[in-house]
């Protein structure tokens, strides 16, 4: 039996491309997003290239229900969910201040509650089926404090910190639990805001490059991966403490956003 792997996120960028990879290895898909025009073309395409099983499921993931709502219509139709990629997620930067306070609720919605809802479901499954894999997609903003990112990198230092707990607690119990910790990746999403400061250390990876390292670190049965040479450098040998001198360094290197007109969203 093909296993399943449910994708967030996944109409485009990091989660089309997770969609990708995965239906090359011969997974039937689960996609989820907002636009159902853009995941059905996502769905329709991989369903034809590939000759898998590809279900389309709108969903809004800031909604407070939608972790239900995913799980009623998984029910529904009858799928199990053997490989969950909880990819959705965009953030906010610029001023605390500046940035609308029903933005940040969203982002937390969507980057760390949905996340967790979706696992809290899912892995009851995995767990009587005595098998499954959870990969979470976090972000070097991770790894310390970011001004100017604050809502964004806290969030991304909670979906590491949770995922390497859960790695220790399935890993004897036939669960593999990953962590991807990208660097900025050039996807639409940053032509829409119409401004590239938020890849704060001025470079980006494609998509391509970084899910096949996550896929390939999952195979591997590792606990977190950051793709990319200067981005594993830079979140292995950069000092953590003290944290008030590395939040002080943090704002040298990301104050560039504020020349952005307007707060900017990153994905």
């Amino acid at each position: 039996m093909r296993s399943t792997a449910l994708v967030t996120g996944a109409s485009s960028g990091l989660g089309a491309e997770f969609a990708a990879q995965l239906a090359a290895r011969g997974h039937d898909l689960i996609l989820v997003a907002r636009s159902e025009e853009r995941l059905t073309a996502v769905a329709q395409r991989l369903a034809a290239e590939h000759g898998i099983g590809a279900h389309v499921l709108v969903q809004d993931l800031a909604e407070p229900d939608a972790a239900r709502r995913i799980t009623e219509r998984l029910t529904h139709d009858g799928l199990q969910v053997d490989l969950l990629v909880n990819n959705a997620g965009f953030g906010t930067c610029g001023r605390f201040e500046d940035i609308a306070s029903d933005r940040d609720h969203d982002q937390l919605m969507v980057n760390v509650v949905a996340l967790v809802d979706l696992t809290h479901a899912l892995i009851p499954g995995m767990l009587a089926r005595g098998t499954g894999a959870v990969v979470n997609v976090a972000s070097t903003a991770g790894f310390q404090p970011a001004p100017y990112f604050a809502v964004y990198s806290a969030a991304k230092g909670f979906v590491l910190n949770f995922g390497l707990a859960l790695r220790e607690e399935y890993r004897r119990r036939g669960i593999r639990v990953l962590t991807v910790c990208p660097g900025p990746v050039d996807t639409p999403f940053f032509d829409t805001i119409g401004t590239r400061e938020a890849a704060v250390n001025g470079s980006m990876s494609t998509p391509e490059p970084v899910v096949r390292t996550a896929l390939r670190a999952l195979d591997r049965d590792r606990g977190y991966v950051t793709p990319g040479l200067g981005n594993a450098v830079a979140a292995h040998l950069t000092p953590r403490r003290p944290r008030t001198v590395v939040a002080t360094i943090a704002e040298r290197v990301t104050r560039k956003v504020l020349t952005s007109p307007v707060p900017v969203h990153m994905a």
